[in-house]
């Protein structure tokens, strides 16, 4: 194992802070091990003391909390929930394949991965504080503090109260029935089904419930701005906030620049929806799209998970391009071209999946 306990093989964007993603035929389970699933960092990774920390809940509540991790384990039943947690910034070098995006990490498909979670229901601890009516935003606040904001803060984020009080949000500090890892966010952090993986604040300090959304640095920090704005200059407000994963495929298998052998080829791969909504169908090509093979598509493990797909085509000598496309359980389809959604911070990128192999005679 490497840095961090994870797999020697991982793809090391960066070391501090730790930004890295397994390859992509690491993705292929249900439920991604702990030293495959990819680690997004904004500062150092902290080291808490799990005996003297304390979870602040405050705000807009009749009665504010503070509780350490024994209370919390005592005072609320524990729950579990699998869901898929994604950055945003995920397949952004495909992006950066059809227009530059400076200082930011070229993420393949591999930043994101599946868990299962243990841990409270965030709505449980609510109601406990008592939830005031104009409380319409949750603010989470972590320890870990980044040097992008200026002055540099510790990294937060916010979700509507009515995401909040969901039954799948949770408070975990489990991980795949392990305790919950230093580089996962231990003692305790946020899991948002759902949602951008910047929503699921790591080494949860403080919860408070707000009126409007937090003014962290993170919490616009994480939008999508138009292809002509200059990133660097962008004002609140200048993009769109990033909440619910946009639906969206990768292909894990063959690998991108394969050399493979003419004739039926298994492509595999998977696809995610996000929020509430399921992957409906897969569709895989190796013409261009003039045909097109549905790919056999599994079950999601839970209503938060991502479903993986498996076609066979047959695949020609020479050069060909795999392409895959997923529909949504609304009828959405993703979007054809990177150039489509292509904006300068390389967030959300749902366009078709697209993979270039070699074939031999």
């Amino acid at each position: 194992m490497s840095l961090w306990g994870k797999r020697d093989d991982m793809v090391i964007h960066k070391v501090t802070p730790y930004n890295a993603e397994p390859p992509p035929d690491a993705l292929l389970d249900q439920i991604t091990p702990l030293e495959s699933f990819y680690g997004r960092n904004h500062g150092p990774i902290p080291q808490m003391d799990a005996a003297s920390w304390r979870l602040r809940v405050e705000g807009l509540v009749d009665r504010p909390l503070e509780l350490s991790m024994e209370e919390l384990q005592r005072r609320f039943p524990e729950r579990n929930v699998v869901a898929t947690l994604q950055c945003a910034g995920n397949r952004r070098a495909d992006l950066m394949e059809f227009r530059d995006i400076p200082g930011q990490e070229p993420w393949g498909p591999g930043a994101t991965s599946t868990a299962r979670w243990s841990g409270v229901r965030l709505a449980d601890v609510l109601a406990e504080a008592g939830l005031q009516a104009e409380a319409a935003h949750i603010a989470f606040t972590g320890t870990d503090v980044s040097q992008e904001a200026n002055p540099p803060q510790p990294f937060g984020a916010s979700i509507p109260a009515a995401k909040a009080t969901s039954s799948e949000v949770i408070l975990a500090w489990a991980m795949n029935d392990q305790a919950l890892p230093t580089a996962h966010g231990a003692p305790l952090r946020v899991v948002v089904p759902g949602w951008i993986g910047a929503r699921s604040v790591k080494w949860l300090q403080r919860i408070t419930a707000q009126a409007e959304p937090t003014d962290n640095y993170f919490q616009t920090g994480y939008s999508v701005l138009p292809p002509e704005a200059d990133p660097h200059k962008a004002k609140p407000g200048d993009g769109i906030t990033l909440g619910p994963i946009a639906l969206h495929c990768a292909i894990l298998r063959p690998d991108k620049g394969a050399q493979l052998p003419s004739g039926p080829t298994e492509v595999t791969g998977f696809a995610f929806a996000g929020d509430d909504r399921t992957v409906a169908r897969v569709d895989v090509s190796s013409d261009g799209g003039s045909t097109w093979t549905h790919a056999d598509l599994d079950a999601p493990e839970s209503p938060w998970t991502w479903q993986h797909w498996r076609a066979t085509l047959t695949l020609l000598a020479g050069e060909t391009e795999l392409i895959a496309r997923a529909w949504d359980s609304n009828g959405a389809v993703q979007p054809e071209s990177a150039a489509t959604v292509w904006n300068p911070r390389g967030y959300a990128n749902n366009s078709w999946a697209r993979q270039y192999v070699t074939c031999h005679p």
